[in-house]
């Protein structure tokens, strides 16, 4: 059975995935009937780091929903948005998540081109989205049967963040189980929910705050008063929400504010958890956990995620469910638009051939403990990196510098090495590996210039550029307490 049709729901937007019965999750075929197959349930924050999850060793933040989904399912530690083409980098990460393309390829997609919701409509399944407005690709979300979105600035503000999401999903969920229950509906369902935290302005009610002491909330290992050089995008809108040199008061209360705003919507993300649980339909579903990506909250002098650090696009990757193993990480490298293949070969729908998302089933099934040789990533026309096995190389081509980490012994990025001759040689390699990546993604941008830009920055820098461009955009009103 194929359903096509689109409905307009008058409200709100669900996005609903369907995967593969558990007896024959990776075998059953585009043709097989779609009760018996999982739904998928994918929800995908806005900005959220992939340390922000208690399970996942942060001891400073309450996530108790996300944290019994990381020991109920299967962990990636090295999921990565590849990075954008915007200083906006959630569009392009949800336009590749959504279409399985690299983001030199998202721009100007055709009409006909595959994307997520398409392919599970022509799959058989219920699909819904609700979400967020700004900065997401409009047309690919217009092929969801139900389709609505939040009013980004209201949710963002009410001091509950999520709950908007979660109150329609729940009543989106129970009408739904209701016409299952009267035989009027056979098919399974693909949610997607995109709520628009835990993006800025953070704001979150009283509850939430006042479990968080900003004096006890410690400082990023890797926090820096000012980015030792130019990276190109220093003084670009995110950089803007805190002075510089970075105050620590400053730093430990907004890391505070977001950790309370996470810790809200996973509160919502545990009431529609329960909802799944008493409509029954709770071991039937594959859920997903994910983010458009991090940022970097003080860490490394950044604030926001127009970098390539880890912090900004190692994006936290979750999934449980039905033919999903308990209790397990990898740390094979993939990327956030390779979901949308996986979910595909999971439920039995075709993979559509034309996209460069690849399906990481295999991980999945534990046939196989890599995936992906490298990660290539890329900012506008300021930033590349590529990452193999524990190395890491960043290139800063408009000021012809580059920096090489040792994740294994230096994970948070702290200590460059590209200036140890030691180390030559394979900065070579990397740079060469690089470009091969570069041709594999049809990314044109020369990895050095003639025309440079200063690289060296100081105190007089962020002060002119201060003065130059008002602050963008003042925080929402937080509810009074």
């Amino acid at each position: 059975m194929c359903y096509t049709a689109r409905v307009r729901s008058s409200g709100l937007v669900l996005a609903l995935v369907a995967s593969v019965a558990a007896s024959a999750w990776c075998r059953e075929s585009a043709a097989a009937q779609p009760a018996q197959r999982p739904n998928v349930l994918f929800i995908f924050t806005d900005d959220q780091r992939k340390d922000t999850i208690h399970a996942l060793g942060n001891p400073h933040i309450r996530t108790p929903n996300l944290d019994r989904l990381a020991r109920s399912g299967l962990v990636f530690r090295n999921a990565y948005c590849m990075g954008g083409y915007s200083a906006a980098v959630c569009l392009p990460s949800r336009e590749m998540a959504l279409s399985g393309r690299a983001w030199f390829h998202v721009r100007n997609l055709p009409s006909h081109a595959p994307n997520f919701p398409h392919s599970m409509n022509q799959a058989g399944y219920v699909t819904y989205h609700h979400g967020k407005r700004g900065n997401t690709p409009i047309k690919i979300q217009a092929e969801f049967q139900h389709n609505a979105y939040l009013d980004d600035d209201a949710d963002r503000t009410s001091g509950y963040p999520m709950r908007t999401v979660a109150d329609r999903a729940i009543a989106f969920l129970r009408q739904y189980q209701a016409q299952v229950a009267a035989g009027r509906e056979k098919r399974p369902f693909f949610m997607y929910l995109a709520p628009a935290n835990p993006h800025d302005p953070r704001v979150a009610a009283p509850q939430y705050l006042n479990m968080y002491d900003p004096a006890q909330i410690p400082l990023p290992p890797n926090f820096l008063p000012l980015h030792p050089f130019n990276n190109g995008e220093l003084t670009i809108r995110d950089e803007r929400l805190a002075p510089w040199p970075r105050p620590e008061a400053n730093i430990r209360s907004q890391i505070r504010d977001y950790y309370a705003v996470i810790t809200a919507m996973d509160e919502q993300i545990g009431r529609i958890l329960d909802c799944l649980r008493q409509i029954g339909q709770y071991d039937r579903t594959i859920i997903i956990f994910s983010s458009d990506q991090g940022i970097a909250l003080g860490s490394h002098g950044l604030m926001g995620k127009q970098n390539l650090y880890e912090h900004s696009m190692n994006a936290p990757l979750i999934m449980c469910g039905p033919g999903i193993p308990q209790g397990r990480s990898t740390d094979a490298f993939v990327y956030l638009f390779d979901i949308y293949p996986t979910v595909c070969e999971l439920v039995g729908a075709a993979v559509p051939r034309d996209i460069e998302g690849r399906s990481f089933v295999p991980i999945i099934r534990g046939e196989t403990q890599q995936f992906r040789d490298a990660v290539f990533l890329a900012y506008r026309d300021v930033q590349r990196a590529v990452r193999q096995g524990r190395w890491k190389l960043i290139r800063y081509p408009q000021v012809n510098r580059t920096q090489l980490f040792d994740l294994q012994t230096d994970p948070h990025e702290s200590t460059d090495l590209s200036a140890d001759p030691a180390q030559a040689e394979r900065i070579g390699q990397l740079m060469e590996l690089m470009e091969t990546q570069q041709r594999l993604f049809g990314d044109t941008q020369p990895l050095t210039m003639t025309d440079v830009q200063p690289a060296r920055v100081d105190l007089e820098f962020f002060k002119k550029a201060a003065s130059e461009k008002p602050m963008p955009r003042k925080p929402g009103k937080k509810p009074a307490r």
